[in-house]
């Protein structure tokens, strides 16, 4: 890990909640890789993934944040759900999904209680998912708000000890 923000952003996401949650994104949507970042102005780190397309990130590991769409999910706070990048006339031509080579996409923004972006839950896979039914919309909020539940609850107890 690069720092000792990415060592402490891991740390925050290894919880076997998260990861049962990031199992059950994956076999819902059948989305190959699925991670929660932390998403600030300058950074993207993985707290958490579940990997089985080889994308390569680890928990720590670190893209670079402007290359990212969950950066327009910071700014702007909205879910962004996308089934097939070639058919969407907005993201067909963008360059992240060239640059990464995803077909499918899925980020909603995980916010503590306080308020605060935290990051993101997001999924990627090469293949075609239809994502925005609205089952598997409101599966995502659930899981991203359940995210959000269990950083609070780890948060508080650190504020606590």
């Amino acid at each position: 890990m690069n720092d000792e923000f990415a060592r402490e952003v891991a740390a925050e996401g290894s919880d076997p909640e998260i990861g049962s949650i990031l199992l059950e994104v994956c076999h819902a949507t059948r989305m190959g890789f699925v991670a929660v970042a932390r998403v600030t102005e300058e950074r993207w780190i993985a707290a958490q993934v579940v990997d089985r397309i080889g994308f390569g990130l680890d928990p720590g590991g670190e893209l670079e944040v402007k290359k990212t769409i969950c950066d327009d999910i910071r700014r702007c706070g909205q879910a962004i759900i996308i089934d097939r990048i070639a058919d969407d006339p907005e993201w067909r031509t963008h360059p992240v999904p060239m640059l990464y080579g995803f077909e499918s996409y899925a980020s909603l923004p995980i916010v503590l209680a306080n308020g605060e972006f935290y990051g993101t839950l997001c999924a990627i896979d090469p293949e075609e998912r239809v994502l925005s039914t609205v089952e598997t919309v409101a599966l995502l909020r659930r899981c991203a708000d359940r995210v959000a539940a269990i950083l609070n609850e780890r948060r508080q107890g650190a504020i606590q000890s």
